[in-house]
């Protein structure tokens, strides 16, 4: 399975992260996401968001 990423700075907010996050697998990129949403952007998690991050996640890993 390819390695899967999302880069914080591909989605600017009103912290102006720069945090990028990577996973062997959907799932597990994911679950790592939504606690980093949560817990750093105190972002609600729903279905629509799930489905936003789904979408933006990017084969590879994040450039340096």
């Amino acid at each position: 399975m390819a390695r899967k990423y999302i880069d914080c700075r591909d989605h600017p907010s009103d912290v102006k992260c720069t945090v990028a996050l990577s996973a062997d697998s959907e799932e597990e990129l994911m679950e790592a996401v939504i606690l980093h949403a949560k817990t750093v952007h105190k972002y609600p998690i729903t279905p629509e968001f799930q489905e936003m991050i789904r979408k933006g996640m990017k084969a590879g890993s994040p450039p340096a």
